[in-house]
C-alpha cells in the first residue's frame, strides 16, 4: 500500500516530468540572457516545486531528500541551470525553517517562496539596538534574480567577545544586486553577486551558523518535524546530487536521440549505432551514470534514516556524506565528456544539447561544496584518523 510520502513523492517527480518541456523549449534562451526564463520559473512554481522544502503549516510539503533527488533528476535531464537553481532554493528554505516561527510567518507569507543563499561568510555585521546592521557581499548567489529573500553569513564583531558567524534571512528589496553572471557553464542560474550597505536585520531573523552546522532549531512549531532534525551539510549535499545525475541522464537522451541519424565521418561506418566503439562509450556512460545514481540513493537515504530518528551523526558519516556529493560529480561529469567525446564535431553547435549538458556538469564539479578531489581527501582523511581540515561538514 502506498503510504502518504510515497503518494506525495510520485505527484511531485510526476509534475517534474510534465514541467520538462517547458524547460527544454527555454533552456536557450535562459542561457543567451543568463537567468531561468518566467515561464520556466511559472511552471515550476505551478507544480509546487518551490513548495518542497517549505514547512508544513505554510503550504509546504516537507520533502525529504529522496524526493528531492528524484524530482530534480528530472529537471535535470531538460535544463541543468533550472534544475541546478530549483535545488539552491530548497538548501536556504529549509534553513529558514529552522528560524523563530515569527521569522518564518513573515518569510513564508509569501506564498510558493523562492528563498537563495549562501554559506560564505564574506560580509561583516555590527550589534544595532534589536538587531544587527551587515556590510558586505556575496558571489555565486544562485536564483538571486527570481528571489524574494536572500539567506546571508556575515560574521558578528561584538567588542566584548569574539568574531561570530551568524546567518540572517534579509528581503531582496534590501540588497543591491550586480549582474556579473558571465560563464561558461551553468549560465541560465543568474548566480550574479548582491551587496549589503548598512543593511538592518532584527535579531528575529538571525542565527549562529555554528547551531545551524549542527541542526539546531529555534522554532517550536517545526521542533517535532523529522525533516528539521540533522545537520546543514549532509542537508545540503543531499539536496544538491540530483541536478547532476539528471545532467548526465539528460545528456544520454541527447546522444541516443541523434545517434539513429548519424555515421562516423572518414569511416566505413554508415550508422555510428553499428560501430563497435559506440557500444562501449554508451555501456561506460551508462555504468557511470549508475554508479552515480549508488552514491545519490546512499546519501538521501542516510539523510532521511537518520533525520526520522533523530540519530546524531558521527564524523566518519558526515566526511562520506561529502565524499558521496563528490563522487556523483565525478562520475557524472565522466558519463557526460564519453558521450560528448562521441558525439563528433557537429555537436560543438549550440543548438545541439549536449555541449551544454557538458558544460554546465563541468561547472558543478568547480563548486567549492562539490569538487570531486576536495571531498575525497576530506573522506581519506578523517578514515585515516586526522581531524578534519574544515568546519563544513
Amino acid at each position: 500500500m502506498l503510504t502518504a510520502q510515497t503518494t506525495t513523492r510520485e505527484q511531485l517527480v510526476r509534475n517534474a516530468t510534465e514541467s520538462a518541456s517547458t524547460l527544454r523549449e527555454h533552456a536557450d534562451w535562459s542561457e543567451e540572457n543568463r537567468r531561468i526564463h518566467d515561464k520556466s520559473i511559472q511552471v515550476l512554481t505551478d507544480a509546487g516545486l518551490f513548495r518542497m522544502r517549505a514547512p508544513a503549516q505554510y503550504g509546504g510539503h516537507q520533502s525529504d531528500t529522496r524526493t528531492l533527488y528524484e524530482v530534480a533528476v528530472e529537471l535535470g535531464r531538460a535544463d541543468g541551470s533550472a534544475a541546478w537553481t530549483a535545488s539552491v532554493y530548497w538548501i536556504p528554505t529549509w534553513m529558514a525553517g529552522l528560524f523563530p516561527d515569527g521569522a518564518q510567518a513573515e518569510v513564508f507569507s509569501t506564498p510558493n517562496v523562492r528563498i537563495c543563499g549562501t554559506l560564505s561568510p564574506t560580509a561583516t555585521a555590527a550589534p544595532a539596538d534589536g538587531g544587527i546592521v551587515v556590510d558586505g557581499r556575496w558571489g555565486f548567489i544562485t536564483g538571486a534574480l527570481h528571489a524574494h529573500w536572500q539567506l546571508i553569513v556575515t560574521v558578528l564583531i561584538r567588542a566584548d567577545s569574539e568574531p561570530m558567524p551568524v546567518m540572517a534571512l534579509v528581503p531582496m528589496e534590501d540588497l543591491t544586486v550586480i549582474d556579473d553572471w558571465y560563464t561558461a557553464g551553468l549560465k541560465g542560474t543568474g548566480s550574479v553577486t548582491t551587496v549589503a550597505e548598512g543593511v538592518f536585520v532584527p535579531e528575529e531573523r538571525v542565527l549562529p551558523l555554528g547551531a545551524v552546522f549542527q541542526g539546531q532549531s529555534a522554532s517550536q512549531a517545526n521542533a517535532g518535524q523529522s525533516i528539521y532534525r540533522a545537520p546543514l551539510l549532509p542537508v545540503a549535499a543531499a539536496s544538491s546530487v540530483g541536478p547532476v545525475v539528471g545532467m548526465a541522464k539528460g545528456a544520454m537522451d541527447a546522444f541516443l536521440q541523434r545517434l539513429p541519424e548519424r555515421k562516423i565521418t572518414y569511416t566505413s561506418y554508415e550508422r555510428q549505432s553499428d560501430a563497435a566503439l559506440t557500444h562501449l562509450q554508451v555501456a561506460d556512460a551508462a555504468i557511470r551514470i549508475d554508479e552515480a545514481e549508488f552514491h545519490a540513493h546512499r546519501l538521501t537515504a542516510q539523510v532521511d534514516a537518520k533525520a526520522a530518528e533523530g540519530a546524531e551523526w558521527t564524523l566518519l558519516e558526515r566526511a562520506r556524506a561529502r565524499a558521496d556529493m563528490g563522487a556523483v560529480c565525478r562520475l557524472a561529469k565522466e558519463a557526460v565528456d564519453i558521450l560528448n567525446t562521441a558525439s563528433g564535431a557537429s555537436s560543438i553547435r549550440q543548438d545541439v544539447p549536449i555541449q551544454r549538458f557538458q558544460r554546465d556538469v563541468q561547472a558543478v564539479n568547480l563548486h567549492a561544496l562539490m569538487h570531486p578531489n576536495t571531498n575525497a581527501e576530506l573522506y581519506g582523511r578523517v578514515l585515516c584518523g586526522l581531524e578534519p581540515n574544515t568546519l563544513y561538514l
